[in-house]
């Protein structure tokens, strides 16, 4: 029987880089304790995993003719990991993917030798690899004796400790007493980070900047950690406030060998989650880079390490010194910059040291390529709203374009245009990496791409991700874990609106509603309250469409009088550009124009009443203006006086009661979506009039959470 690998759209698979001709060398007799080598190869495996790194693992198994078997659930029965494969098993639940009993049985029904357990969900969960073992699966990943010492973040340090590898001041005991944990953080110092000891991915991580927010940052670490991983242990460590985020990409086999491919620095981040990184690290002297590196290793070895790890360090920008935060026993979302920097393939690696063969390079060999190899940055692109502190979206992508992938661009992506990011798992939509001869190449590449990058129908951090690219502080390369919030005024800017992007709007919204007209269909794509008609004139007011929650925003009236076909003259604010002529294509959605200074090329997505316009590398979103006399008319609601749900979320706490009088920023409710939770604090002082839902409701985005009493604002 033959095998198949596809998917809808080829790119999600397609990575273009050279892969050298793997070969195995022993390099080092250091005496550990290693797993039984399996007497057979890694014919089929199950990818216990979905989205992108499903798609990223079932690639290189194709390439070496290896079966591979998917899994999904109900929400997943359509996305691209699920049709990728013919052997597609449906687990049911949304949860399922945490269902290791299902997982293990399923695999064996299959025939499978192995599981590869991809990032998140049970890729660090030692009772899951050891019943693999127990069941007869290779768990393609460390012995579950290494994870369960280095998953556990109390243990893992005491190991660190005496292996010689240094780790930051704190309290990684048992007692969970709060008010002695608090006693701890007030000997070490504030700020503190709580961090849950089985957490991950920034999950179960609060940083209490002062003793007075210490209980709530704690209750909200646990009980997100508990959501996240069903353990709510928290340690306690001193928080360094100009710190780095710096890990090592670390190999190890089955024969005692172990190599690091090179460090990448993870120090963009929102939310202590990672959007950028980027290998090597830039200044960083020659000197740390290696000490960094050994330290690394040495954490691998000390637990008898098999496979791919990363080993986390926190560097103290103001003093130079670097510590051991936590070790990852699992591949890494990021793992695309180590093998641009490398040219090497890590899944293959893992398949390599889980069949019991050596590594494929030795340290030097390793060291080598990254010499030549230039510099690599990865960006993650989600569904998240970066103007409303990067809540996660989700929603259908109306419409999505990439860039072309070549040596230096590649894209590992999960959705193709049409799929739907579901609110029940994390909102990355892809990993856009690229490749150059030096970090400022680099750069720009990845911006160039970037702008390429056309997303609708759900909000993204593209926008955000160019501006972060074109940021002076971080082409220099100053960058720390802080870096966004420190150049917060940068990177939030606001950006006017040319008037010919409104022009622009205005005859594409004219060529959609003509179209529609001639279709004879029931209704138009653009909704009619969006403009006045005459005969020979038309009239659209648009509004820009906001993401950061505000609704004060001034309207816009485009008027377009027809000369002849594709001819107009076209009034913006009292600025008239005289026979502008202009086409429309219906298969790209895109309206030329040739306004009197300069040619304009714009991409029209419609959506709902709003349009997405893409046009010279920018994303620009407008909204169609609604009469207050039509609202009134249909009922819309005035949420001025309302707290609205940022997301679609659960509500997880309702800390406030109608009646109560709130000051501004008091905690009303906390919500949780994409088990990330979320605190919703009241945006004034004021008099509560409802709380509109309940612990346990289940709320769309924009819906009203809490209502406060009208104390007259609007007189």
């Amino acid at each position: 029987m033959s095998l198949r690998w596809s998917v809808r759209n080829p790119s999600l698979l397609g990575f273009s880089s050279s892969h050298a001709t793997l070969w195995t060398r022993k390099h080092s007799s250091v005496p550990t304790t290693h797993t039984t080598i399996p007497s057979q190869p890694l014919t089929s495996i199950l990818i216990a995993n979905r989205g992108e790194i499903a798609l990223r693992v079932g690639k290189t198994a194709s390439q070496y003719g290896i079966k591979t078997t998917t899994i999904y659930t109900d929400p997943d029965a359509r996305s691209q990991h699920a049709l990728s494969s013919p052997f597609a098993i449906n687990l049911g639940h949304p949860s399922a993917y945490l269902d290791g009993d299902k997982i293990i049985k399923t695999a064996k029904q299959q025939g499978c030798i192995g599981i590869h357990p991809g990032y998140g969900f049970l890729s660090e969960n030692s009772a899951f690899a050891r019943k693999c073992t127990d069941a007869g699966l290779v768990f393609i990943g460390p012995p579950w004796q290494a994870m369960e010492a280095m998953g556990n973040k109390s243990r893992s340090k005491e190991i660190m400790t005496e292996a010689g590898v240094p780790c930051i001041p704190g309290y990684h005991g048992s007692n969970q007493d709060p008010e002695f944990l608090k006693l701890e953080a007030s000997k070490i110092g504030f700020p503190v980070l709580l961090k849950a000891v089985k957490g991950g991915g920034g999950k179960g991580m609060r940083i209490a900047m002062t003793e007075s927010v210490f209980d709530e940052q704690l209750k909200s670490a646990k009980s997100e950690a508990m959501s996240s991983f069903g353990d709510d242990i928290m340690l306690v460590e001193k928080y360094i406030t100009t710190p780095r985020h710096i890990e090592v990409q670390i190999f190890a086999d089955k024969h005692g060998n172990c190599v690091a491919l090179g460090e990448r620095d993870c120090s963009i981040q929102r939310r202590h989650q990672k959007i950028l990184e980027e290998s090597p690290a830039p200044n960083l002297d020659e000197s740390v880079r290696q000490d960094i590196w050994e330290k690394a290793r040495a954490a691998a070895l000390a637990v008898g390490y098999e496979g791919a790890g990363t080993v986390e360090f926190i560097f103290d920008n103001e003093t130079g010194e670097f510590f051991f935060m936590e070790m990852n026993t699992r591949l890494q979302v990021e793992h695309p910059v180590t093998e641009m920097v490398t040219g090497e393939d890590l899944v293959r690696w893992q398949i390599i040291v889980a069949e019991g063969g050596k590594l494929p390079l030795t340290q030097s060999e390793v060291e080598a390529r990254i010499a030549t190899r230039g510099h690599a940055i990865e960006a993650r692109i989600y569904a998240e709203n970066p103007d409303m502190n990067f809540v996660p979206d989700s929603g259908y992508l109306i419409h999505m374009q990439t860039p072309p992938i070549s040596d230096t661009v590649r894209i590992d992506a999960g959705f193709a245009a049409g799929d739907e990011v579901s609110a029940h798992y994390d909102p990355m939509i892809a990993k856009l990496i690229a490749n150059g001869p030096s970090r400022t190449i680099a750069i720009q590449k990845l911006h160039a791409a970037l702008e390429q990058y056309e997303i609708a129908g759900l909000v993204t951090n593209v926008e955000f991700l160019k501006r972060v690219c074109k940021n002076a502080t971080f082409l220099a390369g100053d960058v720390e874990t802080g870096f966004i919030s420190k150049q917060k005024e940068d990177l939030f800017a606001e950006i006017p609106i040319a008037p010919e992007l409104y022009a622009q709007a205005a005859l594409g919204s004219f060529y959609l509603s003509a179209a529609a007209s001639q279709d004879n269909q029931a209704s138009s794509p653009i909704p009619q309250s969006g403009f006045i008609s005459t005969s020979q004139n038309r009239s659209f007011t648009f509004i820009p469409k906001r993401n950061d929650g505000k609704s004060e925003v001034a309207e816009t009236m485009v008027h377009l009088k027809k000369l002849d076909t594709g001819l107009f003259d076209i009034t913006i604010e009292g600025i008239t550009y005289h026979s502008v002529a202009s086409s429309w294509d219906s298969t790209s959605r895109t309206v030329t124009s040739f306004f009197p200074h300069t040619r304009l090329e714009t991409r029209l997505i419609e959506h709902d009443d709003s349009l997405t316009l893409f046009q010279q590398g920018e994303q620009y979103r407008l909204q169609f203006a609604t009469p207050k006399w039509l609202e009134k008319a249909l009922g819309i609601k005035d949420t001025a006086h309302s707290v609205l749900a940022p997301m679609p979320c659960k509500i997880l706490r309702v800390e406030a009661k109608a009646g109560d009088r709130v000051k501004k920023d008091q905690v009303l409710v906390v919500i949780e979506s994409m088990k990330m939770e979320t605190v919703i604090r009241s945006p004034q002082d004021g008099v509560i009039s409802r709380v509109v839902h309940q612990q346990g409701d289940l709320c769309k985005a924009g819906t009203a959470l809490v209502e406060f009493e009208d104390v007259g604002d609007d007189k």
